[in-house]
């Protein structure tokens, strides 16, 4: 990691936004996003008491997906339509998978979602991540692929390398390279990781 840089884009973040998202700019910006919302709302519904019932978990998960503003546009209703073609088998499994990754066996989970999702061409890094992000927003990580081969490149990040093949063994390589950038900017840029991500994201723009 390039540390000069990421301090960098800190400074000149601040010198714009001095009270970092707690800024009235990025407040106003904060709001399309309605993060406590999506929080509140993946948290109760995909509780792990909630795996029970399958129909409700992919309910629940569709919600999200959809109420998204980190979403494409384009993936929302072809994974909406894509829940309703599933068969039995593959909508247990998928429930299964979004369980073990955020309640069990992570990798696991991660590999039984894409197994389902990669034959329909939805194996999209996008939606193996947004329930993540919200149900524990301060240590998982969302994966938008411009954006986060931006950051890589930028900060010169090492180890890993993006492929827009999703596997278990890079989101968490990122997410621990994530997670330790965050510790060394101001408080004020990691209300969240999607926040801290949206940091950087800004300087990337601001960097064109």
């Amino acid at each position: 990691m390039n540390r000069e840089k990421l301090k960098l884009a800190e400074k000149m973040f601040l010198s714009r936004y001095p009270e970092g998202f707690a800024s009235p700019e990025m407040l106003e910006i904060g709001k399309k996003h309605k993060m406590n919302k999506m929080v509140k709302m993946t948290q109760e519904g995909l509780a792990e008491d909630e795996f029970a019932n399958t129909d409700a978990v992919l309910e629940s998960m569709r919600k999200i997906v959809t109420s998204s503003s980190m979403v494409s546009v384009f993936e929302k209703p072809k994974f909406r339509d894509l829940l309703k073609d599933l068969t039995i088998d593959e909508r247990d499994m998928l429930a299964d998978g979004l369980k073990n990754s955020l309640h069990g066996d992570q990798k696991r989970g991660f590999e039984q979602m894409i197994a389902v999702l990669l034959p329909y061409k939805l194996a999209k890094w996008t939606l193996l991540t947004v329930c993540l992000v919200y149900y524990r927003p301060d240590y998982e990580v969302f994966i938008k692929p411009t954006t986060v081969k931006g950051i890589i490149d930028f900060l010169e990040l090492e180890g890993i390398k993006y492929s827009p093949k999703a596997s278990y063994e890079f989101y968490a390589a990122y997410r621990e390279q994530v997670n330790e950038m965050k510790e060394l900017v101001d408080e004020s840029l990691r209300e969240s990781n999607a926040a801290f991500s949206g940091f950087l994201m800004m300087s990337l723009e601001s960097r064109d």
